[in-house]
This record gives structure tokens, C-alpha cells and sequence, in this order.
């Protein structure tokens, strides 16, 4: 056992004040490298549930229009803030966009589902909204638009 198996804080310490002191060849490479895959997994993961979150409400708002509420415009105008800081944070996600929004739309429909009491074909099988358009704040899907 190591310590990276015992106490990832300490080992996490120890690794930064070793590198920060260019002493690599005390440093645990190996694991360090795999934390900084992990990293960026997780940040693959946070656009892919920002992505979800975003679209269960469009569909709820596009499904549901009786019950469109500030809730649902709160939480559509602050997933799209931080989709838009997310992808500015980290702009190598923006070639993901297709794969993740279409992953994004799977786990959309389930939720919406779930919350509107709607079967998962009531939704479309397949996004029928661009990247450009959900993240458009004046983009509300639905006959009756709202201005704000």
C-alpha cells in the first residue's frame, strides 16, 4: 500500500510540493497522470449533465406549456450561463458538442419523463434543436415564446 492508496490528500501534497521543486523523479508519475485524466473525464461529465439539465427543461417547457413557470426560465437561463462559462473554461469540449448533446438528449428524455409524467415517446427520438439554439437566450421552444 502507498500512500496515493492510504491518504490521497497527503500523497496529492506531497506530489505538488515535489514537482513544484522539480524533483520528477520522486514524484509518482503514473498516478499522477491518471488524476489528470480524471480531471478532464469530469469535466467531460459536468458539460454532459449541464447538457441534460438544459434539455429536460426545454422539452418540460416545450411539453408543458400550462405550467411554465420562473423556475424552469431560472434554471434554462442559468444551465445555458454556465454551459457557455464551462466550454469558455474548457474549449477543447466544443468538437464533443455532437457526441455529448446526443448522450445529453438520452438521459433528457428519461428526466423529462420522469417530471412531466409524459411517456419517452411523447419526446422526439433524436435532438431536433442546434447547439445555437438552446444556448440562445431567446430561443423557447413552443407556439408562445416568451420575451424574457
Amino acid at each position: 500500500m502507498t500512500l496515493y492508496d492510504t491518504d490521497f490528500y497527503a500523497w496529492a501534497e506531497q506530489q505538488a510540493t515535489l514537482l513544484r521543486s522539480g524533483q520528477l523523479a520522486q514524484a509518482d508519475i503514473e498516478h499522477i497522470a491518471e488524476e489528470i485524466e480524471s480531471m478532464g473525464r469530469r469535466e467531460k461529465r459536468e458539460l454532459l449533465s449541464r447538457l441534460a439539465i438544459l434539455l429536460m427543461h426545454l422539452l418540460k417547457w416545450q411539453a408543458q406549456p400550462m405550467l411554465r413557470g420562473n423556475s424552469w426560465r431560472a434554471t434554462i437561463k442559468v444551465q445555458r450561463r454556465d454551459i457557455a462559462r464551462h466550454l469558455a473554461d474548457n474549449p477543447s469540449l466544443k468538437p464533443k458538442l455532437p457526441e455529448l448533446l446526443a448522450d445529453a438528449y438520452g438521459d433528457a428524455t428519461l428526466l423529462a419523463s420522469r417530471d412531466t409524467g409524459l411517456t419517452e415517446t411523447s419526446f422526439p427520438a433524436a435532438l431536433i434543436w442546434s447547439f445555437e439554439q438552446i444556448m440562445d437566450d431567446g430561443f423557447w421552444p413552443g407556439a408562445d415564446q416568451p420575451a424574457n
